[in-house]
């Protein structure tokens, strides 16, 4: 049966510069929601990468004396680097100045333009070049930017422009058709009342006052505007061509989910689906805007002065601290806060006391009191079945909360067995229940406890409760709970009228002879064993020395190291068979056969050398095969 797809896509991170733990952030939440897609038995795609063009990174390159190109391959590759330090397991890192990208580019701008879809135009407005955003007056707040808050600039020039409006009831449609695909809640109605319902202006999707860019293929002087290039590589990088797409595209569009930031949400649920559309695509199964991490309540930025870098935090806290810090702290749907006093805090409290705790707690009393073997006694009391239901119960939990991007809370149900757990410990008091023998009942049963004493298997000891009378091995069954409960001396005399002092000195003899047999029939074994070990001992001693001087002997030895081995500790060590059994890691039995082997090996390469000798090595009561192997 072939496993049920699941692609996951990331926004690819502007490389304006190096990320900071906010932005850091959504490739750690995207890792976690692929990891445990992975651990449910879905065929995942991850994908995530870097957005390489637009005027603000041609006026960088430009202020640091380097070509554009230069530039954005130091950006990418610092931003790979601390997604590689995060740990994370991103199939496929994209860029988009790779060629393949660009060449598709070009051709979807072509296909909206035959279309219909776009047309040429001027613009003029205002522009944030930080944000690479044109803005209408009533958009702007405080006469600034109403995403990042710096200051606009009027801008003119030649532009093409795609019909978002064409779009616009069909959108509104769609939304409101299909709940899941804006998530959180309170995204999907900000994009519709605030943005879609007042009505949608035709998008500028190409530039002519810088050239950092791919250019339009059918009037080179422009290059495509940054969302057109930027959105589209969730499919130029899955086999999408408007010429004929191959069937890994086939196989994984459309997307399961887009993970964004909230500050894009609108890019990725507005002008996306139009785009698809054009392209007469299917839009995602989810677009998820995700909130922001914060430091001390405050938006994170480099301009601000207060930028954390996700790997100076690995330096100091380790990458799965830092890793369950993010996961956990950001709520579904508002900001999260970080500071390193709450890092320190949320470190010590959960995965040292919690988790650590009780991970350090039971390994140690495993190993003091069971000799690090841990099995299963079957006992289960009230206060076993809570913590029982409990686990049982939590793959359940976790998964609703995944299904819904709670990451944070899919945590909290984890930590909540994880915290009944180290209660269960204090409640129960094992390191108590191992001092006390009258305690042991709950820890061993007491079949497991005789045949550990006296040293023999459950197959024996089954085998030998055949040879006893009904009655007897009735008083066994009960005794020991085999295929029943395990019933005391007491429940035992009542069963057969009589007394438990009867019972006990009945049981006691009855399980004395069952393990006398036992030792017997080992003994009787063993002392078999012992005899074919020393007869074949003596031939092979024997037949060494004729075949010492024999080549094709010696070579068959070479090739034969367990045969060498057995020969050796015949012949040079003369080990008995108890020590040869252990230096081979064999059980007697296989040493015999293996020396059975040996010995028509040596009749064999005898009977070559001297056929006439061979008869002084052979039995009256033993047949000898007398060919090579």
């Amino acid at each position: 049966m072939d496993k049920k797809k699941y692609y996951i896509t990331t926004a690819i991170a502007y490389t304006s510069g190096k990320p900071h733990i906010g932005n850091t952030y959504e490739i750690v939440l995207a890792d976690a929601i692929a990891r445990y897609k992975r651990q449910k038995g879905f065929d995942v795609y991850f994908q995530t990468g870097t957005d390489e063009h637009g005027e603000k990174i041609e006026l960088k390159a430009k202020e640091r004396g380097i070509s554009p190109k230069e530039f954005v391959d130091e950006v990418s590759t610092e931003i790979k680097r601390i997604w590689d330090i995060m740990n994370t397991s991103y199939d496929k890192f994209v860029r988009t100045t790779d060629p393949h990208h660009e060449k598709i580019v070009q051709k979807i701008f072509d296909k909206m333009y035959n279309k219909g879809d776009i047309y040429k135009g001027e613009y003029s407005g205002l522009y944030c070049t930080p944000c690479e955003s044109f803005w209408t007056e009533s958009q702007l707040v405080d006469g600034k930017c109403p995403d990042c808050g710096r200051e606009v600039e009027e801008k003119k020039e030649e532009a093409y422009f795609f019909k978002l409006s064409k779009y616009q009831d069909r959108l509104v449609k769609y939304i409101e058709e299909h709940p899941n695909f804006i998530q959180p809640e309170s995204r999907k109605n900000e994009m519709l009342n605030n943005f879609i319902k007042p009505g949608l202006q035709d998008l500028c999707v190409s530039r002519t006052s810088f050239d950092w860019g791919i250019p339009v293929d059918i009037d080179p002087k422009h290059v495509v505007y940054v969302w057109l290039d930027a959105l589209t590589n969730y499919i130029t990088n899955i086999g999408y061509d408007p010429d004929g797409s191959s069937s890994e595209f086939n196989k994984w569009w459309p997307a399961d989910l887009h993970l964004i930031g909230k500050d894009i949400i609108r890019f990725h649920t507005i002008y996306w689906p139009c785009f698809l559309w054009s392209l007469d695509l299917e839009l995602p199964k989810q677009v998820f805007g995700h909130p922001w991490l914060l430091t001390n309540n405050d938006k994170i930025g480099k301009s601000r002065g207060n930028a954390i870098y996700a790997d100076d935090l690995v330096d100091l806290f380790g990458v799965d601290a830092v890793r369950y810090y993010v996961l956990h702290e950001i709520p579904f749907a508002n900001d999260g806060n970080l500071t390193y006093e709450l890092l320190i805090e949320r470190t010590n409290t959960d995965l040292a006391n919690t988790l650590g705790n009780l991970v350090n707690r039971t390994i140690s009393m495993a190993n003091k009191y069971f000799d690090g073997q841990v099995t299963n006694k079957k006992v289960c009391d009230d206060l076993d079945k809570e913590l029982i239901d409990m686990v049982n119960a939590l793959d359940g939990k976790v998964e609703k909360r995944m299904e819904k991007l709670e990451i944070g809370f899919a945590l909290d149900e984890i930590f909540e067995v994880l915290r009944r757990s180290n209660k269960y410990i204090d409640e129960t008091m094992p390191w108590s229940l191992a001092k006390k023998e009258d305690k042991k009942e709950k820890e061993q049963s007491k079949l497991d406890k005789f045949l550990t004493v006296n040293k023999i298997t459950k197959e024996q000891f089954m085998n030998a409760l055949n040879n006893l009378s009904e009655v007897d091995r009735g008083v066994v069954l009960m005794y020991f709970g085999i295929n029943q409960k395990e019933k005391s001396l007491l429940e035992i005399a009542k069963t057969f009228k009589t007394t438990p002092a009867e019972v006990k000195n009945s049981l006691t003899n009855i399980l004395k002879n069952i393990n006398n047999t036992i030792k017997n029939k080992d003994k009787n074994k063993t002392d078999k064993l012992d005899d074919l070990y020393q007869n074949a001992k003596g031939k092979l001693s024997k037949m060494y020395k004729l075949l010492m001087a024999n080549a094709a002997f010696m070579m068959f030895l070479q090739t034969n190291p367990i045969m060498q081995q057995i020969l050796l500790s015949i012949t040079n060590f003369n080990y008995d068979l108890d020590m040869t059994s252990r230096i081979l890691g064999m059980k007697k039995e296989e040493v015999i056969s293996n020396l059975n082997v040996l010995t028509n090996v040596c009749y064999g390469y005898i009977s070559d050398m001297n056929k006439e000798k061979t008869t002084e090595f052979e039995d009256d009561n033993e047949k000898t095969v007398g060919r090579r192997y």
